[in-house]
């Protein structure tokens, strides 16, 4: 099992990219990559499932090779490390905590791009949203959040 986490601050000159979705949003996210908090916990549960470190130290933000690239990219190289291992993803629980935009109507869309890039079967990806109800940095609409949950078969 792994467990991940993302914050990222929002940014008013960003496009919103979740789950590998541009979404219609007045505010994006800031980072050095495309700031998909929800493909980066993702990844990050992926890595700390085989104690593999954290995105930071496989994709730094001081390495130029990375600035702006997709996190469905940066997805797919966690996943090729992680089949390096000899392991095998199972499954994938994902929420994102967000005051704005309300993420319903792409939360499939979402689930089904993890889907295709992780080489699972759509049934095998959730991805769920939660409102903040106006509480804290995430209420603000100053940040979104995401966290996730991986199992990871290792062996035969």
């Amino acid at each position: 099992m792994g467990l991940g986490f993302d914050l990222h601050p929002t940014a008013p000159d960003r496009p919103l990219i979740l789950g590998g979705l541009a979404l219609p949003a007045a505010r994006g996210l800031a980072g050095h990559s495309d700031a998909d908090v929800l493909s980066h916990a993702v990844a990050e549960a992926m890595l700390g499932a085989l104690a593999l470190g954290d995105l930071g130290q496989h994709f730094p933000d001081s390495d130029p090779r990375y600035k702006g690239i997709s996190s469905l990219r940066l997805l797919r190289e966690v996943l090729a490390l992680v089949t390096g291992r000899g392991a095998r993803l199972v499954n994938v629980d994902a929420t994102v905590i967000a005051q704005a935009p309300r993420l319903g109507p792409w939360l499939p869309e979402m689930a089904k791009r993890l889907a295709e890039t992780l080489g699972l079967d759509p049934d095998r990806v959730s991805v769920k949203a939660k409102s903040p109800e106006g509480l804290g940095l995430l209420g603000r609409e100053e940040g979104i959040a995401a966290m996730a949950v991986v199992s990871i078969e290792v062996g035969g």
